[in-house]
């Protein structure tokens, strides 16, 4: 009888156990794709003011055509991709172009006094520093995630419920990692 309690208690502990690992698991899986959330939602504000900006420069300098269909197409890149991954390569591909629109933009000195122009760009600029925000916020979330996955013996429970590791978000191209050669 009490061998028979003593199972049960173990199995009851067990099945508890079981429950709380899987719901943590549910839990910061859920925090992640709120996270990524907070990702697209500034992309998608980012996206909105990029065809305002090139019309504004447009008006300035109407012959820098390649500039233009350049940044268009990084942007349809970009607002396509789908996995973390893709969309990284994308961010980083739209984020060349629009250092190329704002390299052309420093050659009209009358686009840079505009208005329109400077609103635009604080804009873009308050937008790249909470996409930089929600991206550190989304990797953060991704490590807690994956790690809960690898520690024993949280992994087993991970792995018989088919739980998969997300992926980072990294926009920084490869070539940005590298240390500066400064020359005199």
């Amino acid at each position: 009888m009490i061998i028979g309690l003593i199972v049960l208690a173990v199995v009851v502990i067990l099945v508890i156990w079981i429950i709380v690992a899987y719901n943590g698991l549910i839990r910061l899986r859920n925090r992640t794709k709120e996270a990524w959330s907070d990702i697209d939602v500034q992309l998608k504000r980012r996206y909105n003011l990029i065809p305002n900006l090139v019309e504004t420069v447009k008006g300035y300098a109407a012959h820098e055509k390649k500039v233009f269909t350049d940044v268009t197409e990084a942007r349809t890149r970009a607002m396509t991709a789908g996995a973390p991954q893709k969309k990284a390569v994308a961010e980083n591909m739209l984020a060349g172009a629009l250092k190329t629109l704002f390299a052309v933009a420093e050659n009209y000195p009358d686009l840079k006094a505009n208005e329109n122009f400077l609103s635009l760009q604080r804009d873009l600029t308050d937008t790249e520093d909470k996409i930089q925000a929600s991206r550190r916020f989304y990797n953060g979330n991704v490590r807690d995630f994956n790690i809960k996955q690898e520690v024993f013996p949280i992994n087993i429970i991970a792995k018989t419920f088919g739980f998969k590791k997300a992926e980072f978000f990294e926009v920084e191209a490869p070539e940005e990692r590298k240390p500066i050669k400064v020359k005199f």
